[in-house]
């Protein structure tokens, strides 16, 4: 498998596609969203798993999200997530809250190929009365004990950054585990990646356990810090700063259109001067 331009990676999703990202602490896919502003999608569903960051707002304030399922969208030490919070209060996004747990267990139903899921934790919460695709049964082997059964959940697409790629397709996400059940559960994933090496990472003992099949992966785009302003394994850390420009920036339409123009619409090189 030959990588693509990340524009042309972006060019896959087509308007009103479920996508599933992970969150900014997780290999997010920040130079996949700037593509898929550039390209000026409409109408997504964006999954959070389990929550939501960066990716995401920059999404929603660039009018390219209808909705989002999500246990959180936040910036973390950083702030609120200021495109959401703006959306949610002009009543321009619909938002299916969740629960970290429930994202999880919802997408492992799907990547085990199963209708639903038990899970407990939710019983007693208002999340219930909001969700009414949740059901609460009694358990058939005890008596007097109610559980929660959460729909399996299939994205059309699970998109994420990653570190590796080979020429046949296999995808080395390390100890992020949670993008493998990404891309077990959604029909189709899409991956930007740093770099391509020539070794089969399937065939290395150290870094097969990491890896995610080439079966499952529909194609990837090289994006040199393509996790940035978030973090990647131990390639390179967190540009808290620039996300705390970015907060700054987006508290209104003006400065987000500032921030749009200085890093999305420009030329990575550009950008950096």
């Amino acid at each position: 498998m030959s990588p693509v331009d990340i524009d042309v990676l972006a060019g896959m999703v087509p308007a009103g596609a479920m996508l599933a990202i992970p969150p900014d602490n997780s290999a997010t896919a920040a130079a996949f969203a700037r593509a898929l502003v550039r390209r000026g999608v409409r109408e997504l569903r964006l999954v959070g798993v389990p929550v939501s960051g960066y990716a995401t707002d920059l999404l929603i304030g660039a009018g390219c999200v209808a909705e989002v399922h999500s246990s959180a969208v936040s910036l973390d030490e950083v702030g609120l997530a200021p495109c959401f919070t703006r959306a949610i209060k002009a009543g321009t996004l619909r938002m299916r809250d969740a629960t970290c747990p429930a994202m999880h267990s919802m997408l492992e139903a799907a990547a085990k190929g199963i209708p639903f899921i038990p899970i407990r934790g939710i019983l007693g919460s208002d999340i219930l009365t909001h969700r009414p695709d949740w059901k609460v049964i009694e358990n058939p082997f005890a008596d007097a004990d109610p559980i929660v059964l959460l729909p399996a959940l299939s994205p059309d697409f699970a998109i994420f950054h990653a570190a590796l790629a080979d020429r046949e397709g296999n995808v080395w996400v390390g100890r992020h585990r949670e993008l493998a059940v990404m891309a077990h559960a959604a029909r189709r994933t899409l991956v930007t990646v740093e770099r391509v090496v020539r070794e089969n990472l399937m065939e290395d003992e150290r870094l097969a356990p990491g890896t995610i099949s080439g079966v499952y992966i529909e194609a990837f785009a090289v994006a040199e810090r393509g996790a940035w302003p978030g973090g990647l394994l131990d390639e390179y850390p967190d540009d808290t700063a620039h996300l705390a420009e970015y907060a700054r920036l987006a508290r209104t339409e003006e400065g987000f259109r500032t921030y749009l123009d200085r890093y999305v619409y420009r030329r990575p090189a550009e950008a950096a001067e």
